[in-house]
């Protein structure tokens, strides 16, 4: 049974963690204990419903504010399909946590609400989910019971998004109708809006192909840890751990080390001990080889004649997510790349764009919270990077303010 992993988006107050508490009630894979307490506290407080969000909303100032601040992480699995849910804030102060969850995500349900339309923090998740490369998008036109069950409402709101996603790289596009509170929708089609003759929500989850979004073709692994036991069972092991970012590899296979460039075999390919055939993306597995290389965290075993790019020069798009400072030209920052730390030096700043418009603004000389630019970076080692758009590891990366450790910027690399 394969994994979907799906991220919510979209404004504050659209609706969000209503809809993942009404998947998780619907789907019945929510305790009793659960319920009982989501009710007493929805009492308690005086709402007229069970308020559903509060199975994603755990901490006390988003239940005492309504809203969702952290990503919240939801487990539940249907007959057809496992998921992992990233429930996502809406505020834009928090919109570094909205890329966090979609930066993993095969899918992200972009929310707006019916009475709404589109807003700029619709249009600037929509955009984030398609620069983080997320491949399937589904548009949720949300409290559909508050406009009667219009249909005019939701063919605006659908003619609306769809000419702004003209602008965008948007692979896979489903727009559907519900109503979280109520439940229409979400798991079972709705009686109440007999024009929409689509799948319900949940179906489209079940059913959206994500098998052939992950990249089997270029081999990459980039090394975290050396395993190297002091015991009297494992005299000589020596393995290097790591999670699989691209391609297939499987013992008896050429490699090559990067970025010293030595070649060797697989010997084994092993996970939690066990000896396995074969390994792929998202695996995280032991990796053996048949020649004693000097190997460290940062290093790349790749394919001998399938390399990634060995650079200093890096190209990128960057969200800006510092409240504090700007991001500005010839600022010194930590660059952390697969599992690859340096530091680096901003050369240029191309263009800053507005997500309302898609505009390219070159005579910006500074990003702030929350803006999405083009920029150049100088790093003090090479990474070994693929384009963002073939890998979405080994072409992401994140900067670090030195001098308060704070995660300042998410990166896409674009190669030439």
């Amino acid at each position: 049974m394969d994994i979907l992993r799906f991220a919510t988006a979209g404004s504050v107050d659209d609706g969000k963690s209503t809809l993942i508490g009404r998947l998780l009630y619907d789907s019945k894979t929510v305790f009793e204990d659960q319920i009982d307490a989501v009710e007493r506290v929805s009492r308690e407080r005086g709402d007229e419903n069970v308020n559903l969000a509060l199975l994603t909303d755990g901490l006390r100032a988003e239940r005492e504010q309504g809203i969702t601040i952290d990503v919240a992480y939801r487990y539940f699995a249907s007959p057809k399909r496992k998921f992992i849910i990233a429930d996502t804030p809406g505020h834009i102060q928090y919109t570094r946590n909205m890329v966090t969850g979609a930066s993993t995500a095969d899918l992200a349900l972009i929310l707006v609400d019916a009475r709404k339309g589109l807003v700029e923090q619709s249009r600037r998740h929509a955009f984030l989910a398609t620069l983080l490369q997320v491949p399937h998008l589904v548009l949720v036109v949300n409290k559909m019971d508050l406009v009667d069950w219009d249909q005019q409402v939701f063919d605006r709101i659908h003619a609306e998004f769809t000419a702004f996603a003209t602008k965008l790289r948007v692979r896979d596009l489903e727009v559907i109708p519900v109503s979280a509170l109520r439940g229409d929708n979400v798991v079972d089609r709705s009686e109440n809006m007999p024009w929409y003759d689509g799948p319900s929500l949940l179906h489209h989850l079940e059913h959206v192909h994500v098998a052939s979004d992950r990249n089997l073709i270029d081999a990459r692994f980039p090394v975290q840890y050396v395993v190297r036991p002091i015991s009297d069972e494992y005299h000589d092991y020596r393995g290097y751990a790591g999670q699989i970012a691209g391609g297939v590899l499987k013992k008896g296979d050429d490699v090559m080390v990067l970025p010293s460039g030595f070649s060797s075999k697989i010997a084994a390919v092993e996970i939690a001990g066990k000896e396995v055939e074969e390994a792929y993306p998202p695996m995280a597995v032991t990796i053996r080889l048949e020649d004693e290389i000097d190997i460290s965290r940062g290093d790349l075993i790749c394919r001998p004649h399938n390399a990634p790019t060995v650079t200093q020069d890096i190209d990128a798009m960057i969200c800006w997510m510092d409240e504090t400072a700007p991001f500005q030209v010839g600022k010194k920052y930590s660059i952390k790349h697969t599992t690859r730390s340096a530091r680096c030096i901003v050369k240029d700043l191309q263009y800053r764009l507005d997500v309302n418009t898609l505009h390219r603004d070159e005579a910006a000389t500074s990003l702030s919270l929350n803006d999405i630019g083009r920029i150049r970076l100088r790093t003090t080692v090479p990474l070994l990077c693929d384009d963002y758009g073939t890998n979405r590891t080994t072409g992401g990366f994140v900067l670090i303010d030195e001098g308060t450790n704070r995660t300042v910027a998410a990166g896409m690399i674009h190669l030439p």
